[in-house]
């Protein structure tokens, strides 16, 4: 399965993809920005821990940002459950050298329509920490409504850290 987004594509991740996750998810900024599962410094072994598990995974809730053959990022999807099971947190990143081109908003989109069309998801919702504007940007462009602000939210960097709730609905697109 493979998502068209524009300049890029969407596809699983898979095999052969342990050094460009390395290279582009190595970077605390990143860390800094997204939940403690995702590990700083990223290492070869966590790379082949995060294919083996989306290996098992049908249908695919988490893409690769595959951009001229490599991996410049990740897209996800943590289903909700029982009376959640028609709704998903969404999650991304990408490698500080394709910021700013407007691939995770259309990774978000792309992501969101598939959530909606293949999942039968009826909203799919993201916390942001309030020092990430630049994410907050990336909902927003993709058709994400602030629902509120939720206080200390999450414990990251050492810190007890707020953040924004954005969300939308099957409604909306």
């Amino acid at each position: 399965m493979k998502l068209e987004i524009s300049g890029a594509r969407l596809r699983p991740f898979r095999r052969g993809d342990e050094d460009d996750l390395v290279e582009s998810a190595n970077d605390r900024e990143i860390w800094r920005n997204v939940r403690d599962g995702f590990p700083f410094p990223y290492t070869r072994a966590d790379a082949e821990r995060w294919i083996a598990y989306n290996e098992g995974i049908w249908p695919a809730i988490n893409f690769a940002i595959d951009l001229e053959d490599r991996v410049v990022g990740g897209v996800g999807l943590v289903l909700g459950q029982d009376v959640h099971r028609r709704t998903a947190e969404i999650g991304y990143w990408l490698a500080r050298q394709v910021w700013s081109r407007g691939l995770a908003t259309g990774a978000v989109r792309a992501l969101t329509r598939y959530a909606f069309a293949e999942l039968q998801l009826v909203r799919v919702h993201a916390g942001v920490f309030v020092w990430n504007p630049a994410s907050v940007r990336v909902l927003e462009k993709a058709g994400y409504a602030l629902e509120g602000r939720m206080r200390k939210w999450a414990f990251k960097d050492g810190q007890h850290v707020d953040a924004w709730l954005y969300a939308c609905t099957d409604d909306d697109h």
